[in-house]
């Protein structure tokens, strides 16, 4: 309970779902009521006492100096009615939904009165709540009504006027309604019935029903009282068959996700809506780029995600602090950024692997999952399954969360990036462990898969040849630079180039490093000598002393 005033105006509201405003009418400067919007930044103190700074499009009720309310939403602390009003204004008004439910969301307001013009009242019921709410008020307070009623209503609104056709009641509801079945529901519904041809029925809606506007919202009226259960089901299946693309999105990205559930993976699916906050922990998140929401419901969920690596790392700080270490998660979605140029939605598959490969247990060697190279062969067998690895260039990553990083490119495009998180974006998130995470750029992905065409060739009859190198090498060559060479010296009989050792330490000269690398070489067509094997390492020793300054150990 506020006041006898207030009590009243909140009785009929509940009564009659008609929000009602009573002003102190000697609070009204200049004796007159206007309703229009004000300055932007205008200050404005609500019944709540609290300040609010007013938009352009925010409707007010002022007098001839001041506002004195915000329209359908919240009254203003110095028109209110107090223990010392004596006289007073009552307002009953119909106010645009959309333009209230923007107010009230834009200074985080919700009143009863808000919630009810924001889903539509009943225009006609305007005039009749004012005079129910005057004559209790006169009841109660034993007040004087000293006015007519000013009603302003330029521009009547007309029930609305919809034309029901029968064939689309039988096709909707999927069963064939009786007519007077149905003048019997509409009937019931206060639905008048103008007058029935051959093909349907021409209705007047009451002006009360906001909700119902349209046929199919006259169909589904009649259908929830004629009830759901009552409708038969048919014994005809009807199934339609699409042809469609084996690269269509939907089908690669079921093919991926089943290899990663097989490899131990559990798919995730986090909110797009995130916090601005998280900009600061990289600079791949720029507060310029961020689409941010009009209407958030927190702070924290304010704008949309630029990356996928923040909500993966809630997810896995979730599950650390219920015991659960050992994680390999993935998720296909979708990042967000507007730049000068437009608004872009670019879709994403993450991974993130931290912790141990297995439980532990007594008879066997942890080997942990959060590892790089463990990461970088879960990426290349899914790049396996897709038959586009051999296409792919690797080098070395750029992004800014990472504290090492590589990244696999075509020549036109990057497809992933991967790497060992950053430990001072981990202790953000209270991750203690060592965490690793791919960025999978999806649409370019389809893209290179959909281009690609795969080759199928017999199983050669002729056994392979293996050969081996120790080779003494400069602390700054990389493994790749050895593996493009070797391709470029022999690219049709050489078949794989790989290392399988690697150290550095005690009887080795300063700044050097020792690879063990093999080749193997197979001719499809014959067997091959062992002179020939000869002459190919000769070519690649050669190559590798005079571009590398390698030596043979």
């Amino acid at each position: 309970p506020k006041n006898n005033i207030v009590d009243a105006t909140n009785y009929v509201m509940h009564e009659l779902g008609q929000p009602l405003h009573a002003f102190d009418a000697g609070k009204i400067a200049g004796n007159e009521i206007n309703v229009k919007t004000v300055e932007a930044g205008t200050k404005f103190t609500t019944l709540d006492e609290v300040e609010r700074e007013l938009h352009a499009e925010d409707l007010m009720i002022c007098d001839a100096e001041k506002p004195l309310c915000i329209a359908g939403v919240f009254g203003g602390l110095g028109s209110g009615v107090t223990d010392g009003t004596t006289q007073i204004f009552l307002e009953s008004a119909y106010f645009n939904p959309v333009s209230v439910r923007k107010t009230a969301k834009r200074h985080a307001i919700n009143t009863d009165a808000s919630f009810r013009f924001e889903r539509g009242i009943d225009i006609n019921s305007v005039e009749y709540a004012l005079k129910r709410a005057a004559l209790l008020i006169k009841e109660i307070s034993g007040g004087e009504i000293t006015s007519d009623i000013d009603d302003l209503y330029f521009k009547k609104i007309d029930d609305f006027q919809v034309f029901l056709t029968f064939e689309k009641v039988n096709k909707l509801i999927g069963e064939n309604l009786e007519e007077e079945t149905i003048k019997s529901i509409l009937a019931s519904l206060e639905i008048r019935v103008n007058n029935v041809t051959e093909t349907g029925m021409g209705l007047t809606i009451p002006s009360y029903r906001v909700d119902v506007q349209r046929e199919s919202d006259v169909i589904e009226e009649i259908l929830r009282v004629y009830g759901y259960n009552n409708i038969k089901f048919g014994d005809k299946l009807s199934l339609s068959v699409a042809n469609t693309s084996k690269y269509e999105d939907y089908k690669i990205q079921n093919l991926i996700a089943q290899q990663l559930i097989g490899q131990g993976f559990y798919e995730t699916m986090a909110n797009s809506l995130t916090t601005p906050a998280y900009n600061d922990f990289s600079d791949d998140a720029k507060d310029e780029y961020q689409v941010k929401m009009l209407n958030p419901l927190s702070q924290d969920l304010s704008v949309l995600r630029q990356t996928m690596l923040f909500s993966g790392l809630e997810a896995i700080s979730y599950n650390l602090n219920r015991k659960r270490g050992n994680l390999r998660i993935f998720e296909f979605g979708k990042t967000y950024h507007s730049f000068v140029s437009g608004r872009e939605e670019k879709k994403h598959l993450s991974l993130f692997m931290s912790g141990n490969r297995t439980a532990e247990t007594w008879n066997a060697p942890n080997f942990p999952a959060g590892n790089f190279f463990y990461l970088k062969g879960v990426i290349e067998s899914i790049f396996q399954k897709l038959g586009i690895l051999n296409t792919l260039k690797t080098e070395t990553g750029k992004s800014s969360v990472f504290s090492e990083s590589l990244q696999m490119s075509t020549k036109k495009s990057k497809l992933v990036d991967f790497g060992v998180v950053k430990r001072s974006i981990l202790k953000k998130f209270d991750i203690d462990q060592e965490v690793v995470y791919a960025d999978f750029n999806w649409d370019e992905i389809i893209e290179v898969a959909k281009q690609h065409q795969n080759k199928f060739s017999a199983i050669p009859k002729y056994p392979s040849m293996r050969r081996d190198f120790a080779l003494l090498l400069d602390n700054s060559v990389t493994y790749d630079e050895i593996d493009q060479i070797a391709k470029q010296t022999e690219k049709k009989l050489l078949k794989d180039v790989s290392l399988f050792d690697v150290y550095e330490g005690e009887n080795l000269p300063e700044g050097k490093k020792s690879y063990a690398v093999s080749f193997v070489f197979q001719d499809e067509n014959k067997t091959l000598t062992d002179k020939q094997v000869d002459k190919m390492m000769s070519k690649l020793q050669y190559r590798f002393e005079k571009e590398l300054k390698a030596e043979l150990r």
